[in-house]
């Protein structure tokens, strides 16, 4: 009898043990789930590495896409934990409608938009006004209603005076991705994209021209905690690192600039 008592101790004993280390890995490995504008997706993926090394147990997880689409995502109550936007609009569209909060906002990258051309097209592009010139039949930007890129790029051949005289070419994309692709297969003459982006695609898009800095807002990145994250401590570690010297290296490598000064 004393011998079946001890086993069965045993036995109890194994068992809470095993539910013990079953809760100690739940309680390890955490998720963390990051709505990202597809611009960033290189370096994210990279930062995110370096972040799941420096936290043990968390794992990352990313749904990229348009800024906009990706907003209005998290406005139909998709289970996200950081929103990294490409744009500042977007954001403050979230922050109007209290799903992220203003003191878990932060600024933390700048871009520049471009003009890029098939790699081996023959077409000579210079300034945005030879878009206009009849070899030039399909340009692609980002759709302005839900893709930052797009925006500035609408912003832009505005205060050139070329919006209207140029729709009748204009392709729209679904996202900046999406129109560096269509670069890139020769599937339009010329398209709007950012300065980062080029790399992506090295040997098949070349950049043409810049259009003028003062045609466009600043492109500054934000990124944000989403109000309902069940990791609130989690998603702010995770700005933290983006923001932190560690995530500005990342993004100093793939091409991004620093944020200007004040700048949220």
């Amino acid at each position: 009898m004393a011998t079946r008592s001890r086993r069965l101790a045993l036995v109890i004993v194994s068992v809470l043990a095993a539910m013990i280390a079953g809760d100690a890995a739940a309680a390890t490995s955490r998720e963390l789930v990051v709505s990202v504008a597809i611009s960033l997706k290189e370096a994210m993926e990279e930062l995110g590495r370096q972040f799941e090394a420096s936290h043990g147990g968390v794992k990352v997880r990313y749904n990229f896409g348009a800024s906009g689409q990706l907003a209005q995502q998290i406005e139909a109550g998709a289970p996200v934990d950081v929103f990294v936007s490409a744009g500042k609009a977007e954001m403050d569209r979230l922050e109007k409608k209290a799903l992220v909060t203003e003191h878990d906002r932060r600024a933390f990258a700048r871009n520049v938009l471009t003009v890029v051309r098939p790699a081996d097209s023959p077409i000579d592009l210079v300034r945005a006004e030879d878009l206009l010139e009849k070899r030039v039949a399909r340009v692609v930007i980002g759709d302005p209603r839900t893709v930052p890129a797009g925006r500035y790029a609408e912003e832009s051949l505005r205060a050139l005076g070329l919006w209207e005289r140029l729709r009748p070419k204009l392709i729209f994309a679904e996202n900046v991705r999406q129109a560096l692709d269509y670069v890139s297969r020769g599937e339009v003459d010329a398209g709007f994209v950012y300065v980062t982006d080029v790399t992506t695609r090295s040997g098949r898009v070349k950049e043409a021209f810049r259009p003028p800095d003062d045609t466009y807002g600043p492109i500054v990145s934000p990124a944000a905690v989403v109000k309902g994250t069940k990791q609130p401590a989690l998603a702010n570690a995770f700005l933290d690192w983006l923001t932190g010297p560690d995530g500005r290296a990342v993004l100093a490598r793939f091409g991004f600039l620093s944020p200007p000064t004040g700048t949220r």
